[in-house]
């Protein structure tokens, strides 16, 4: 006889909670879902965490109810548009290591993260908030920056380009500090610059011949 019960309207029920989430996502869902991500991070970047849900579902080009739908309180948007942004910035090291010299990736990659940190900027604080309720996707999302951070870094020092003696952690906070320091109203051109002079940091000293 099946363990499955059946709800008030007649239907079976689902006996394990987590079988709907792990059922494979049509097409059209994914696309709303990723619309919504994609309007969600820049309403949260240009107006903080508190941006108007019905503003972002319109950007979205879908009903409100179909952003509860996935992303069923404030949280859960927040929470979806960090994660999808930490994954974006790890996916560009792959790519850019695939595309470029080991030095023009990282560079590449380090200017990346200034744009991940810029749409980070106005959900911070909601994000502090979930930290400890959350701290799996969290420590996943740490590592997942770790690890493409250093794999861009031990491909540049590899071919002589950057100092070996900067890890991971030195980057990324060099990186983050850049973000906490610069005026938005300066515009991206000003952490740019930024950057530009850490990375001539990360070349002083290297072994390259053609430095």
């Amino acid at each position: 006889m099946s363990t499955a019960s059946r709800d008030v309207a007649g239907t079976p029920a689902v006996s394990d909670p987590g079988e709907r989430a792990r059922r494979p996502m049509r097409a059209d869902a994914r696309r709303n879902r990723d619309a919504v991500l994609t309007a969600a991070v820049a309403a949260f970047a240009a107006h903080g965490a508190d941006a108007s849900l019905e503003d972002i579902a319109r950007a979205a080009g879908v009903g409100v109810g179909t952003l509860y739908r996935h992303f069923p309180t404030r949280e859960a948007l927040v929470l979806g548009a960090y994660s999808r942004e930490v994954e974006r910035l790890a996916d560009s090291a792959r790519q850019f290591a695939a595309e470029l010299p080991p030095a023009e990736a990282l560079r590449e990659w380090m200017r990346q993260f200034v744009q991940y940190a810029a749409a980070k900027r106005g959900m911070v604080d909601m994000l502090h908030a979930m930290v400890r309720d959350e701290s799996d996707v969290f420590d996943h999302a740490k590592a997942q920056i770790r690890q493409a951070a250093t794999m861009l870094l031990e491909a540049a020092a590899r071919s002589g380009d950057i100092r070996a003696d900067m890890t991971a952690e030195d980057l990324t906070r060099s990186m983050g500090g850049i973000c906490m320091a610069s005026d938005p109203a300066a515009g991206p051109q000003c952490a740019t610059r930024l950057v530009d002079l850490v990375y001539d940091g990360l070349r002083f000293g290297a072994t390259a011949a053609h430095r």
